[in-house]
């Protein structure tokens, strides 16, 4: 089956098998943004429908894009078909992305995707009348030894090597063997681990490297595996896909392999310490070697005895990449940039469980290291979150306001580390930079900071929304008293039972966020402590005098089941209890647009005046 272009396209001239994959949709925008016509092979239905929809989400222009239903594991790949040959008679670049990536994998399994797979698509390959190239992705470690025979035979291979890495090494060997005895035109391309998107950090892949990022950022990597010497090279994705690209142009003559890597990329433990301080997490204390990690079972260790392979000294012969890079005018991104926006963006998605939305980053504020979310400079609004959840239960509302918005994580919570100054010290400086008179809207512990900063600052603030204040709300002197019983509670906190807390489903992005990040080291614990603290008298007793005497326009958000005391007019939410945002977010966007503000704070349009 296939899905043709237009009549006055241009038929495609190459063919990106595995377009859906991490690499592949990445070749794939990169072909297309570049004026080619291409063709998609994918596996159809919903796989090929996120296709189209993140090449649209990417701006990428589909109407050269053809997209063709193909089964590896049959030799035609289930491309004749029907009509659906004539529709790739033009095509003369056939790219082979696709594999299976997993480690785990049964043997068979893996030889079917990884092997067969390969060799059928150079066997439809080498039927084209107007091959230029054939090229095939398969890795760093994979081709090391061109030619070497393999030891032991097949089944020494995936016992050394496991599933994964045994198949992709049996596919390297057979298909130079095709490609030297059928005098097809190949390139082999060794990519290193693949990272993000230099600019973005989007990569969508979670496993290998961005496991270690993961243990790392959750408190479980007390040592790096390897030694000081082990290096892990990395390629960024986008610096991939231009290279692909650029392959058929620029190569000639038989068999060509190139191993595309930053050499520049530091040794892992280097890279990992660097992660820690752009993360603001502790750093490992040092390495345990490779040879006592295969000796231990993976429960006591928590690494995947498949990747143990992937951690050596080993170095590569660049150089024939390096020439074709420089020649196609390529150069790699800088290394430390793109490793620090590929964790940012790690952490924005939760390492997987929460992908797509709008990502943030971490960055230096008072002393530590802040989650933010959207504009520094000129936000219309200002969102502070409640406990025991984080920015991300603001962006449902978000996502309803007219205008650009700033969402932190408050410090010590959530994705934020800690700061060595109060928390009106923080918001501060993380205002500084503001050129706008935005509205501040917290929710509920999110509520007394951003009082205090509108009487500090009455010039800098457009208008203030308080969404359940606790201050204004029945006391629970108790949490004083059992701040450990809740930091305890806190650190079990599953996703299902904070949803029923809150009032939104389990698989809530709020939700999902704020439980993972309460088991992160000291979040609990720091939670807690705010908490407890919030209930002081005397604390609830000057915000409510700053309340009463705030020197710039306040609405003040309720929830039905959780009402507050309070002469000033308040915005009712039915059905809602303390956490209105999340139950009903028109209802409290709504509030926050209809703030009436001063009329000298207003400008163009009715956005907060630039100061």
């Amino acid at each position: 089956m296939s899905s043709r272009p237009s009549a006055d396209v241009t038929p495609p001239t190459a063919l990106v098998l595995g377009a859906t994959g991490l690499i592949g949709r990445r070749l794939l925008a990169e072909l297309l943004l570049g004026g080619q016509s291409v063709a998609a092979g994918t596996r159809g239905g919903v796989r090929e429908e996120q296709l189209l929809s993140w090449l649209r989400g990417h701006a990428v222009p589909v109407d050269r894009l053809t997209t063709v239903r193909v089964d590896l594991v049959r030799p035609d790949l289930g491309l004749t078909d029907g009509d659906s040959a004539p529709d790739l008679g033009a095509v003369r670049d056939v790219y082979n992305c696709a594999a299976v990536f997993r480690f785990g994998l049964d043997r068979e399994e893996a030889r079917s995707a990884n092997v067969d797979g390969a060799l059928h698509a150079i066997a439809w390959a080498a039927r084209r009348r107007d091959l230029r190239r054939m090229v095939h992705i398969a890795g760093y470690r994979v081709s090391r030894v061109p030619g070497a025979p393999l030891a032991g035979g097949a089944e020494g291979l995936y016992r050394r090597y496991g599933a994964y890495e045994a198949s992709k090494i049996e596919a390297d060997a057979a298909v130079r063997d095709f490609a030297e005895r059928e005098g097809v035109p190949l390139t082999v391309v060794n990519p290193a681990s693949v990272i993000g998107d230099s600019e973005t950090g989007e990569a969508g892949q979670y496993i290998g490297l961005a496991e270690i990022v993961r243990d790392l950022w959750r408190g479980r990597l007390p040592l790096v595996p390897g030694g000081p010497e082990t290096f892990v090279p990395v390629v960024t994705v986008d610096h991939l896909a231009r290279f692909l690209a650029a392959v058929p142009a620029h190569d000639t003559g038989d068999v060509r392999a190139h191993w595309l890597l930053d050499e520049s990329t530091p040794h892992l433990p280097a890279l990992v310490g660097g992660l820690a301080a752009h993360l603001g997490v502790r750093p490992p204390r040092g390495s345990v070697p490779v040879g006592l990690l295969r000796r231990l079972p993976r429960a006591v260790t928590g690494v995947e005895p498949e990747a143990l392979t992937f951690l050596s000294g080993d170095r590569y012969d660049t150089a024939s990449a390096n020439a074709l890079a420089h020649a196609a005018g390529l150069a790699h991104p800088p290394v430390s940039t793109s490793l620090a926006r590929w964790a940012d963006r790690l952490v924005a998605e939760d390492f997987g469980s929460l992908p797509g939305g709008v990502p943030g980053g971490l960055h230096t504020v008072a002393g530590g290291r802040t989650y933010l979310v959207g504009d520094r400079v000129g936000p219309a609004y200002v969102l502070l979150h409640g406990l025991p959840l984080d920015g991300e239960s603001w962006r449902p509302v978000a996502d309803l306001l007219d205008g650009p918005v700033l969402v932190p994580d408050l410090p010590g919570t959530g994705r934020s580390g800690p700061v060595p100054v109060s928390v009106d010290s923080w918001l501060s400086e993380l205002l500084a930079p503001v050129v706008t008179q935005p509205v501040l809207v917290g929710h509920s512990a999110g509520c007394a900071p951003l009082l205090r900063y509108a009487h500090a600052h009455p010039g800098r603030v457009g208008g203030l929304v308080l969404v359940a204040p606790p201050f204004l709300q029945e006391a629970a002197p108790r949490l004083m008293r059992l701040r450990p019983l809740v930091r305890a509670a806190l650190r079990r906190m599953s996703a299902a039972r904070l949803g029923a807390m809150v009032g939104a489903g389990a698989r809530d992005r709020a939700v999902t966020s704020a439980a993972a990040h309460l088991r992160r080291p000291g979040v609990a614990a720091r939670v807690a402590a705010w908490l407890s603290d919030a209930q002081r008298p005397a604390a609830r007793e000057q915000q409510r005098s700053l309340l009463a005497s705030c020197p710039v326009p306040v609405t003040v958000v309720e929830g039905e089941h959780d009402p507050v005391d309070t002469a000033l007019p308040v915005v009712r939410v039915p059905g809602a209890g303390h956490w209105p945002q999340l139950v009903a977010p028109r209802t409290v966007a709504d509030a926050v647009r209809d703030l009436p503000v001063l009329p000298e704070q207003v400008g163009e349009a009715g956005q907060p005046r630039v100061r």
